[in-house]
């Protein structure tokens, strides 16, 4: 499923016949206005030259589809998240804040992120997010084969995570749902559902977000994981 954004160095930059220099940074700026706008995802090429004010085939000159442009877009997007970060002393901590940064990005780009979670970008961006998220992994000792697979884990939590909570619902869809939940457990069957009975007060946090209580979980079993390597304590040194 990886692919990348398709620019080539090679492009010459050069006005369009409504005298606009285009280049791959000021397509992917109007491409997320148009993203964002009001009332759906407007994106296509013809409304993104009319944005530009340049012929819309100029495109197709950076990015070889929208496909190729959506990618540049998502990569973007970490590069957003990276502008922000800047690692700690703890390696825990640190991994936390990156996904913490993330997830924020995705739920302030609602449209992008089921993009950001089913796709790599292959980017310069993404490859800069893995190698700061690996790193923190193996600084902390984890061999470069165990580090790879919990960035994975955790990483791809946080996109799914963050996809879920910022899936656009309108306020009558929401209202539906919160009432129909409501129902649901104010007439559970005890003989039927005798567990959910015995937490029905409880069941409304069914439907709060799951983060960061699952990225919590995650980075403190990693935690728990290199103590019991090194036989010590969460966050405390052999002494």
């Amino acid at each position: 499923m990886a692919t990348t954004r398709a620019t080539s160095p090679r492009v010459r930059r050069r006005p369009t016949r409504a005298g606009v220099v285009l280049d791959p940074e000021m397509i992917i700026d109007a491409a997320l206005r148009l993203i964002e706008a009001p009332g759906g995802n407007a994106l296509t090429v013809r409304r993104l030259g009319v944005e530009l004010g340049a012929d819309p085939s100029a495109i197709y000159r950076y990015f070889r589809n929208v496909d190729a442009l959506l990618i540049g877009v998502s990569d973007r997007l970490l590069g957003e998240t990276l502008a922000g970060f800047a690692p700690g002393p703890s390696w825990a901590d640190s991994l936390r804040a990156l996904a913490v940064g993330i997830y924020r990005t995705m739920l302030r780009h609602p449209r992008l992120a089921l993009l950001g979670a089913v796709r790599f970008t292959a980017g310069p961006n993404e490859l800069r997010a893995a190698e700061t998220g690996i790193g923190l992994l193996i600084g902390a000792g984890f061999a470069g084969s165990d580090a790879v697979r919990h960035y994975r884990d955790l990483i791809e939590a946080v996109w799914a995570l963050a996809a879920i909570d910022a899936s656009e619902m309108t306020p009558e869809q929401e209202r539906a749902e919160a009432e129909a939940l409501a129902g649901a457990y104010a007439t559970l069957s005890a003989s039927e559902y005798p567990n959910l009975a015995c937490v029905r007060d409880d069941l409304p946090a069914m439907s709060e977000p799951a983060f960061p209580g699952v990225l919590d979980k995650l980075v403190e079993a990693l935690e728990l994981s290199r103590a019991a390597a090194d036989g010590s304590a969460p966050g405390h040194k052999r002494g």
